[in-house]
């Protein structure tokens, strides 16, 4: 991996981070990138993110052993055949995409399918732009790798080694499946949030007070409203008939939810929570991926200088190690609330007794 080229179109959130990862465990590497954004690319160089900033698409990357497309979906296709004329036969291209199916077919329509390898790593925020990018965006994160009919046995396992270097856990999916299963993941979820805000924006009073009062739970799940707004316009014009359908199964069994509320029955009513709630806890008792059971607890602290380095210290004098320790911002209490994570259920029980004892509200 030492003496590899990587080459970047785009430099992103996503491409940002890669690159950055890929820096940190093997630091004479040579990363060359290439983004419309010419101080994008001056900054990742002043940065020592990347050795060289390329103006345009051309001769300069056909030394790559790797090229990664890290613009949106349907740029990445035209980029694809700006590059088509310097392409190395050793070179493996790959994108970041969350629609696998357009690229997959313009691969095909170039010839390439035999250097070709789709990925989506599973991360991500809320932020965009390479100076939210982080190298440890992509540790324990899913990175879905997409095979073509003519992928090389070895091209594969070569880039499915890269991929565990920079902390991420590859995963390699059929493309079509792909698409499906990102469309009910993660693209039905983006338009259901857009929706719920949307909801709130068209039906808020004048003086506005919905906004006002909106708290944790409402700006937990709509969170990633914030997303690019062209971005999601491209993932629905590409994706169009997997989100299509999985939203109309959603709207169904929101109409089947809405005849159960009005009707009063509750026992449906119960049910249907319910049964959201032991799925969505399954989640997190999985002994692999990335989401791991998480031992945490909430403390109800004053809001005054001192009070979360006083639940730190007596953690601390007690030998009990905290994973992760801040405080919830989106809250819906009048005193400040504490979110402590430690690293196993023995932690958890200790720290549970030691602030219990000292008169804390957990």
């Amino acid at each position: 991996m030492s003496s590899e080229i990587y080459g970047f179109i785009g430099l992103g959130l996503i491409g940002g981070s890669i690159a950055r990862a890929i820096k940190r465990v093997s630091p004479e590497s040579k990363i060359i990138a290439y983004t419309p954004h010419k101080e994008t690319v001056d900054t990742a160089y002043e940065q020592g993110i990347i050795d060289s900033p390329q103006y345009e698409i051309g001769s300069a990357f056909s030394d790559c052993d790797y090229i990664f497309l890290c613009a949106p979906v349907e740029v990445n296709n035209s980029n694809l055949s700006l590059l088509l004329p310097y392409l190395s036969k050793k070179t493996t291209i790959t994108d970041i995409g969350s629609v696998k199916n357009s690229i997959h077919s313009k691969v095909k329509e170039l010839g390439l399918e035999d250097q070709f390898i789709g990925g989506h790593p599973m991360a991500g925020t809320e932020r965009i732009g390479f100076n939210n990018s982080k190298a440890s965006l992509l540790e324990n994160a899913y990175y879905i790798l997409t095979r073509t009919e003519a992928t090389d046995e070895d091209r594969l396992v070569r880039y499915r080694d890269l991929v565990k270097s920079i902390g991420a856990i590859p995963l390699i999916v059929p493309y079509l499946q792909h698409d499906y299963i990102t469309a009910a993941i993660s693209h039905v979820p983006h338009v259901i949030s857009a929706s719920l805000v949307n909801l709130v924006k068209d039906n808020d009073s004048e003086d506005q007070l919905m906004k006002t009062i909106a708290a944790g739970g409402f700006k937990d799940i709509t969170r990633i409203s914030s997303s690019s707004p062209v971005m999601w316009r491209q993932i629905c014009m590409t994706n169009t008939d997997n989100i299509s359908d999985l939203l109309t199964k959603y709207i169904d069994s929101l109409y089947d939810i809405k005849l159960a509320i009005d009707n009063h029955e509750a026992d449906t009513i119960e049910k249907f929570f319910d049964s959201a709630r032991t799925y969505r806890e399954s989640f997190i008792e999985s002994s692999s991926g990335p989401i791991q059971k998480v031992y945490d607890l909430h403390v109800e602290i004053d809001d005054q200088p001192g009070r979360l380095a006083a639940v730190a210290t007596l953690l601390s004098e007690n030998s009990i190690n905290i994973k992760n320790i801040g405080i919830v911002h989106n809250r819906e209490y009048e005193r400040g609330t504490l979110h402590i994570e430690l690293h196993d259920q023995k932690g958890l029980d200790e720290a549970r007794a030691v602030l219990t004892k000292e008169g804390y509200s957990l």
